[in-house]
């Protein structure tokens, strides 16, 4: 049987500070080619430190509110692959709890 792998490649392009200017990615299989992303987030786990590993990173034109709408959909998005990793229903809900506790200070329900 043949080793199938997918390729994701991100590009970032920096100021003279060394501060996102530009983010774009591709992941063929998903058909995304080069797009546009205005912010991102990545963990991959460390099994043998255990521990999460991140980057994050937004472009410097990355509008405030639209990084809070970001944040929440990340958030909930999380609470769904947390569920599906553990089918642990009430700290699913939990999570989701807060989620809407979240949104609800932002003001995000109403956009």
């Amino acid at each position: 049987m043949a080793n199938l792998k997918s390729k994701i490649t991100l590009n970032v392009e920096l100021d003279e500070n060394r501060v996102p200017e530009k983010l774009n990615w591709t992941a063929e299989d998903g058909g995304i080619t080069n797009a546009e992303a205005k912010a991102m987030m990545l963990s991959v786990w460390d099994s043998k430190a255990q521990e999460s590993l991140r980057i994050d990173l937004w472009t410097k034109d990355m509008p405030v509110d639209e990084m809070k709408v970001f944040f929440h959909q990340t958030l909930v998005a999380m609470s769904n692959t947390f569920n599906r990793a553990t089918q642990d229903d009430k700290m699913t809900a939990t999570m989701k709890d807060f989620c809407d506790y979240f949104a609800e200070k932002l003001e995000l329900k109403n956009k």
